[in-house]
């Protein structure tokens, strides 16, 4: 594998621990509405809903639409399905928290340390506005902000990565997308990328079922050593 010029990372999952995040704001929401709601099904069903919806746009089943909407759009569906009724201004409460979702141990300072040797992107499926508001809300910094919304389609397209590596200025080769998911990652090593798994085993909540590692050109443990591995490439060697 040759020397990285860039890095990109997916933020869902990846960066963002958004199980805890929405789980927690449902509770308080439900609480103070004096509704009987399990937090944790809500969101993890909420949450089985993302793949389907990103299908309908990605497959042109329907216009191109932000997450927001497919959001709210899932949000409705999976009430119903648990027969809870929340007012219209909490359920848009609940879609906002996607705004605001807490990083991952490390993560900040992480990706400061990745910035100081390459430049370092956000690759997301979140729209511009929703990734200026969760990178401000979680402390992330990125040299910028990737958006599947700039390609007009959701990953796994590969319209998505070849669009981040051409306004990066890049041969698709020459970056590198970190994710935890096998999707992102075969997506983008369909599209010519390069591609790092990060881990991320308790995404989906503590009790979780183990996954299988997905294929990768870098396999980290945990994202301190992803940070070096990934220093080890960028860094010519001396001598």
């Amino acid at each position: 594998m040759q020397a990285p010029a860039a890095v990109v990372f997916d933020v869902f999952g990846t960066l963002v621990d958004w199980y805890t995040s929405i789980s927690e704001r449902a509770r308080r929401i439900a609480a103070r509405a004096g509704v009987e709601l399990d937090a944790e099904r809500l969101t993890v069903l909420w949450r089985g809903r993302y793949g389907p919806a990103l299908d309908a746009v990605r497959l042109r089943q329907r216009p191109w639409c932000d997450l927001d909407q497919l959001h709210r759009e899932s949000l409705a569906e999976t009430l119903a399905e648990l027969g809870v009724r929340l007012a219209e201004a909490d359920q848009e409460e609940l879609v906002a928290g996607w705004h605001q979702l807490r990083p991952w141990p490390g993560v900040p300072e992480a990706l400061a340390q990745l910035r100081r040797l390459l430049p370092v992107a956000a690759l997301s499926n979140g729209h511009i506005r929703l990734l200026i508001d969760l990178t401000r809300y979680a402390g992330l910094s990125f040299d910028t902000l990737l958006s599947a919304e700039l390609a007009g389609t959701y990953k796994p397209h590969p319209a998505v990565y070849q669009t981040a590596a051409r306004l990066l200025g890049l041969a698709p080769d020459r970056v590198v997308l970190v994710a935890c998911h096998g999707w992102d990652l075969a997506g983008a090593r369909q599209a010519g990328l390069r591609t790092a798994h990060l881990p991320r085993p308790t995404e989906w909540g503590p009790n979780a079922p183990a996954r299988a590692v997905p294929e990768a050109d870098i396999t980290a443990s945990d994202i301190t050593d992803l940070v070096g591995r990934i220093a080890l490439l960028a860094t010519p060697a001396s001598g």
